[in-house]
């Protein structure tokens, strides 16, 4: 299924958002026992560091990629790289495996998801801008 261009950057959005609330989602509902200032400042950490050296970057560099497409219509899984699909993968492996295993403590759940989700999530809502922002320039170029 091909969709337009600037389509991709609205499903990056969705899917980057759904995953990012889920996840926040699991560490939310670990962290009743585990809520410390000291934890939910090691959760605002985690949100910084995934989104300075991770997320953030992730935005800028496949908004650009999706906007250099000289065709207008792709493939609607364009909207990752491959490199990135099996990042992805890699990442929900090891987040399943983590917890399942019981490797780590509850409280690690609950501020390195909630950390990383809302990281995540916020990514998805940067994509949404990014959308935003290519729907007006191209209503103001008349396309």
């Amino acid at each position: 299924m091909r969709v337009k261009r600037n389509t991709l950057l609205l499903i990056a959005c969705l899917v980057w958002s759904a995953a990012g609330f889920n996840i926040f989602r699991i560490g939310f509902l670990a962290y009743p026992g585990y809520v410390t200032l000291w934890n939910l400042l090691l959760s605002v950490v985690v949100f910084g560091v995934f989104q300075k050296f991770v997320f953030g970057k992730l935005v800028v560099k496949h908004t650009a990629r999706i906007k250099s497409y000289l065709e207008e219509r792709q493939f609607f899984l364009k909207f990752f790289d491959g490199k990135s699909f099996a990042i992805m993968a890699v990442m929900m492996t090891g987040g399943v495996g983590l917890r399942v295993s019981g490797i780590v403590p509850e409280q690690f759940i609950a501020v390195f998801y909630s950390g990383l989700g809302a990281s995540l999530f916020l990514a998805g809502i940067l994509f949404g801008r990014n959308y935003g922002k290519a729907v007006l320039s191209a209503a103001d170029s008349g396309k």
